[in-house]
């Protein structure tokens, strides 16, 4: 006769989460408001020199990343700057400058329109297509961080507060 044995193995998950107390090393606020948007400002800050890292490699930034997207998504048809500003998560961004630098790198083009000289449209260049196509997977594994610690409830009440905070 076989002995058999058998092997119960138990395993502790332990979830560390980094309060905001901890990480700006403050115990005391005002109030519970004080605290939440301090919070939204810590997350945002956080979470944008994620982005940023990400972009460094293309010597990019965030919001020249979302000029191009926003002209990617505009495709096939140009933008004009004030259409560019209206759309740009960054509305302190200046538009004119971001616009420069990315159609220095060949990233986009600036075409004077020939109906109305005043006007500038605005087009993503293959070359852009490529660069974004080259850093999508790499911007959706940092979307996915957020699948890793909420759930799709979560995910979904977070962004429609965050909408009605800014109604």
């Amino acid at each position: 006769m076989k002995n058999t044995f058998t092997f119960v193995v138990y395993t502790t998950v332990v979830i560390v989460v980094m309060r905001l107390e901890d990480e700006i090393k403050q115990v005391k606020f005002a109030n519970d408001y004080q605290r939440a948007m301090l919070n939204i400002m810590f997350t945002a800050n956080w979470l944008e020199v994620g982005v940023s890292q990400l972009l460094k490699k293309y010597d990019m930034s965030s919001q020249q990343y979302n000029v191009l997207r926003i002209l990617r998504g505009s495709r096939p048809n140009p933008l004009n700057l004030l259409d560019i500003q209206e759309r740009m998560m960054d509305k302190m961004s200046n538009a004119t400058r971001l616009v420069e630098k990315l159609r220095q790198k060949g990233l986009l083009t600036r075409i004077q329109c020939p109906t109305n000289r005043r006007k500038v449209e605005i087009e993503i260049t293959d070359k852009g297509m490529e660069v974004l196509k080259e850093l999508d997977p790499a911007m959706d594994q940092n979307d996915q961080l957020l699948a890793t610690k909420l759930t799709t409830d979560e995910v979904k009440l977070l962004g429609d507060m965050l909408d009605r905070l800014r109604d």
